[in-house]
């Protein structure tokens, strides 16, 4: 499994108990400052117009590459599709054994025990870790004890990071407890394994909302914070991954605690990546630029990367021919 040198404790702030009752975790949660939409969306296309070029920008792709969730979440998934993609995460150019590593390959449950056993047979185990979505994903309606089912299930197959979808309709009725109470009941039957929360920012209208779920599951106990599902019109923006990496720096100050962000849907371009990874220096900061605490979750990104890589390497553009279809 990937690990991480920087402590998940770097400092130690204080922060009130907010999570006795449905009224306390509404004050904190209105409680806090309203996002200037205007200012957000401005400093992100400031930051998207920064030039990475030469060595940075070499250095940017592999960083890239190795923060992805290759992923495959799709009803006709089958196991050669699964084993085929743990192959390309385990060795993504194959002309070219110096190119990173994926960071972990994304599947539904049923694919977990897959996925698992072709990063083991590939040698890549024990630095590919293998996520997978549950809770009903994507759309999260489903009773508590199915989506806890649904978990340990997907544990037990070997997932070793877990890939939740919050209840969208109770978050936008404000019933914060009830979401509340389904991450930490989901992080426990996580076990071992780290959970990332996904808000589906598309659906939650606001940024308010964001910034309000992202603070709701990082006190309920997530590992990660993630945009969307790759499922629904607007996914991951650069505005939306800013206020989510402000939040989990913001977090870190307050609790000690560090939480990792993942953007997901819509990202599938080399510039697409670097703008983002200029967002998380930025915003966050250095300690951020790793895969233990960033991830893009993604299936047609890393082909761009490794076409851009090349071309680095040899001075010519190879084109999609020259790398595998997913």
């Amino acid at each position: 499994m990937p690990t991480d040198a920087a402590p998940r404790d770097a400092g130690r702030g204080t922060l009130p108990d907010v999570t006795s009752s449905d009224a306390a975790l509404r004050r904190f949660l209105h409680g806090l400052p309203g996002v200037d939409a205007v200012g957000l969306e401005a400093r992100a296309a400031a930051l998207g117009t920064r030039s990475i070029k030469t060595s940075a920008k070499a250095y940017a792709l592999d960083l890239a590459i190795s923060m992805i969730d290759l992923t495959t979440l799709e009803g006709a998934d089958t196991p050669g599709k699964v084993r085929s993609l743990c192959a390309k995460g385990a060795s993504p150019d194959p002309s070219d054994r110096t190119a990173p590593r994926v960071a972990a390959i994304c599947v539904y449950p049923d694919m977990a025990a897959t996925a698992k056993q072709a990063l083991a047979d590939a040698g890549a185990a024990d630095e590919i870790n293998v996520a997978s979505v549950a809770t009903a994903f994507p759309a999260g309606r489903a009773a508590l004890s199915v989506k806890l089912a649904d978990t340990r299930e997907a544990v037990a197959a070997g997932a070793d990071e877990i890939d939740m979808v919050i209840d969208r309709g109770a978050f936008l009725s404000g019933r914060y407890l009830q979401v509340f109470e389904e991450i930490r009941e989901v992080k426990q039957a996580c076990g071992d394994a780290h959970l990332k929360v996904i808000f589906e920012n598309g659906e939650l209208a606001t940024y308010d909302n964001i910034r309000r779920a992202s603070w709701l599951a990082m006190l309920a106990g997530a590992d990660f914070i993630k945009t969307s599902t790759g499922k629904v019109a607007v996914n991951a923006t650069p505005p939306n991954t800013l206020l989510m990496l402000e939040a989990v720096r913001d977090f870190r100050a307050a609790t000690g605690r560090q939480v990792g962000v993942k953007p997901a849907g819509g990202i599938r371009t080399a510039k697409d990546a670097i703008k983002y990874l200029v967002l998380v220096n930025e915003t966050a900061g250095g300690d951020w630029l790793r895969p233990a605490w960033f991830r893009f979750g993604a299936s047609s990104l890393l082909n761009d990367l490794l076409m851009q890589r090349q071309k680095l390497t040899t001075g010519r553009y190879s084109g999609p021919d020259y790398v595998t279809v997913d």
